[in-house]
This record gives C-alpha cells, sequence and structure tokens, in this order.
C-alpha cells in the first residue's frame, strides 16, 4: 500500500473541509471539473454496484429553480456548479450509503483542489419530482441531493440558523472496548 509524502498534509486539508455556500462567480475550470468526476466515478459502492449518474449543472436558470426549492438551500442560486446525483432506485438503504460516499469524496476533493463545495437536498418527495423535472431525470431514477461547487468568498454560514462551529472532543465521542470505556 501506498504511503504519500504528504499524507500529514492531506489529512490537514481533510480536517478543513466545510460546507461553503457563498462562491466567486468564476467557472470551475473543466480539468477541475473532471477531475472531480474522476474522484465520484471511483468512490467505492456497495457491491461495486456504481448506482450513480452525475448531472453537471452550470445553468444559471436551472440552477436558480433548483435553489427556489427548499429555502435552506437558495444559496444555490449564485454558485457557478452543483453535480447533482442520480441513483438508480434499486435499493433504497445501500444507495443511500453510496450517496454518502460519492457525496463527501466529492467535498474532500473539491477542499484539495483549491474549491469549496456545500451540499443541497431535495429530501421531500415533490422537492425531488421538482428537481428532476428540471434536469430532466427519469420518474423511476432518485436525485435527493447536490454537491455544490466553486471558489469560496467564506466558509462561514451566513444563514440566519446558522451551525455553531467546531468538534466534539474525541473524550466525548471515542470509547475503546466497550461503549462508554476510556482509554486504559
Amino acid at each position: 500500500m501506498a504511503t504519500l509524502a504528504n499524507a500529514h498534509a492531506v489529512i490537514e486539508e481533510m480536517r478543513h473541509v466545510r460546507q461553503a455556500r457563498l462562491y466567486r462567480p468564476d467557472p470551475v475550470p473543466e480539468d477541475v471539473l473532471n477531475d472531480l468526476l474522476e474522484i465520484a466515478r471511483w468512490t467505492g459502492s456497495s457491491r461495486n454496484s456504481q448506482p450513480w449518474h452525475f448531472v453537471v449543472v452550470t445553468d444559471k436558470e436551472h440552477l436558480r429553480q433548483l435553489s427556489q426549492l427548499r429555502t435552506p438551500i437558495n444559496w444555490m442560486a449564485d454558485a457557478p456548479l452543483a453535480i447533482v446525483i442520480v441513483l438508480n432506485g434499486a435499493s433504497e438503504m445501500s444507495e443511500a450509503y453510496d450517496e454518502g460516499r460519492v457525496t463527501e469524496r466529492l467535498l474532500i476533493g473539491a477542499r484539495l483542489l483549491g474549491l469549496g463545495g456545500g451540499t443541497a437536498w431535495f429530501a421531500a418527495p415533490e422537492e425531488e419530482r421538482r428537481a428532476k423535472e428540471i434536469l430532466g431525470i427519469p420518474a423511476e431514477r432518485t436525485a435527493h441531493s447536490a454537491v455544490v461547487l466553486g471558489y469560496p468568498t467564506t466558509l462561514k454560514d451566513h444563514r440566519p440558523n446558522a451551525n455553531t462551529p467546531g468538534r466534539k472532543p474525541l473524550s466525548e465521542i471515542v470509547s475503546h472496548g466497550q461503549f462508554g470505556a476510556s482509554k486504559a
């Protein structure tokens, strides 16, 4: 197994992946987008089913329409790019797991390539139906989310109900041997 000479630098960058919701208008270069799509393509999936199709959305009107599906994702309208994750719809449980994996890989890849990214959900049935209609996605497919990408102007959550930043200490979230046991 390969060991990267800069593994600690990569880990440090991974620790700084944050939800970006405000972007410069600059387009994402085609080579950077292709790198991200390759990252997505090579993401592991349940039983190597690769249940996804990726819809690259750069059309401002489509981004605006998608952003209006739910108030919490209205920031999507000003992004230069979104990748909508379309799943086969064959296995809800394994595809939900696969969707999470590919989403996180795209967000990490975006960070390593100098971009910021955020996730937007179309979880309610009417929101998903409308998103599929906007993008011409077949009804039998699943499309719950988009990874929104661009060059961030800030990583601070600008929304009125912003989340509290930071992380719990390891001592609160890690047990050794049995749940609740501390390291000997």
